[in-house]
């Protein structure tokens, strides 16, 4: 048997507080590290927001970062009672998605929604005779993150309406429950189509809570999704191990970890995956990767624009840092890219040297610095 501390352990679901979580991406990765974590993927709610930072703190700690979000979507089958929300999780490469900004804009919509929802569910408590406020709800989710249904929970324990998380939700938030609302959430097909269109893979987040699985796991197959979670810390859950071979879909899993303490809660790296199912994972997610990073790159080549730059430098933790020296600005700003996101062979590919070709004659402007990028 291998030692924890001799195995990559990778962990596939995690949140910070940019949603719902209760620590920073920062803390989240000193976390990770510290229960032998090597590769986390940060999957808030609707946003990515969190990524850059989380980044930034995996390079004191030798973790890779997987940029990721989990998707909030609606099942609308054609019985309108049947209508159930399900949870989406999109995995991108280093570089992050491809069309980032339109991704973005797709999120935005969803955490706008978000908003009203919440306010909605505030609404329907007041109703219960349950007078929450909203400004208690805003205080506990912070500035500028989308308030979601935990956020809610917590000021009703605040408030003392219940005694813990878990009665909110069994009494008042669970779904279709007396203060459960809904908001902009895309057709989980769509979200599905999307995850795909800009260089991810999308994999159904815990199937087990879901009402009708098979029917949605069926109709996500067909829109293409990758996989689904299958492991939890307790184990491997044998039916729906089941249905992702019956489907031929990945099996995955991950925490699901928010920080918020207590016996309910896994911890950050206890889904102990299969070697198997991680070769898996990656045989699949490398050349989804390899095709993103590519049109990264090539739209900026193609114009070379501050804002294509962004794109580059959004995710990936590469920076262009003031100075003269055309090191300190990034004069190999696509080669060290292309180091750290892709394997030796994989750069070698003859697209890449024409795409480096291309921007041989680009130059980076950074303040009064302007460096030319020069292939190798």
């Amino acid at each position: 048997m291998m030692r924890r501390e001799d195995k990559v352990v990778f962990e596939l679901h995690s949140h910070s507080k940019f949603s719902d979580g209760f620590l920073s991406p920062s803390k989240l990765v000193e976390r990770a590290h510290g229960n032998g974590v090597k590769v986390l993927a940060l999957t808030d709610h609707d946003t990515m927001s969190g990524v850059p930072e989380a980044t930034e703190a995996a390079r004191r700690f030798g973790i890779k970062i997987i940029p990721g979000v989990e998707i909030s979507t609606m099942f609308s089958p054609r019985i309108p009672e049947a209508e159930e929300p399900v949870h989406i999780l999109a995995y991108y490469s280093s570089g992050g998605p491809a069309r980032s900004d339109e991704l973005e804009k797709f999120l935005a919509n969803i955490r706008d929604g978000r908003y009203l929802r919440a306010k909605d569910m505030v609404l329907k408590l007041n109703k219960l005779k349950l007078p929450l406020k909203w400004e208690h709800v805003t205080r506990i989710t912070g500035k500028g993150v989308a308030p979601g249904r935990l956020h809610v929970a917590r000021a009703m324990v605040e408030a003392g309406y219940v005694e813990n998380l878990k009665q909110a939700f069994a009494r008042y938030l669970y779904d279709g429950g007396p203060a459960y609302s809904t908001g902009n959430e895309p057709i989980v097909e769509e979200a599905v189509q999307f995850i795909r269109e800009t260089g991810g893979v999308a994999v159904l987040a815990h199937p087990w809570a879901l009402k009708n699985p098979v029917a949605i796991i069926r109709r996500l197959k067909d829109a293409g999704l990758h996989g689904m979670e299958v492991y939890r810390s307790d184990g491997k859950l044998a039916v729906y191990s089941d249905l992702a071979d019956a489907y031929g879909l990945l099996k995955l899993g991950g925490s699901d970890y928010h920080g918020r303490g207590g016996h309910g809660e896994s911890e950050l790296g206890s889904v102990n995956l299969p070697v198997l199912a991680l070769h898996d994972f990656l045989k699949v997610a490398r050349p989804i990767w390899y095709r993103a990073i590519k049109d990264i790159i090539e739209r900026y080549a193609e114009e070379p624009s501050d804002l294509n730059l962004a794109m580059i430098t959004k995710f990936g933790g590469t920076k262009i840092l003031k100075g003269n020296s055309a090191t300190s600005c990034g004069k190999d700003l696509v080669d060290r890219c292309l180091s750290m996101w892709l394997t030796t062979e994989e750069r070698q590919a003859a697209e890449f040297e024409a795409i480096k070709v291309k921007l041989s004659c680009v130059e980076i402007n950074q303040g009064e610095t302007r460096v030319p990028i020069e292939s190798h």
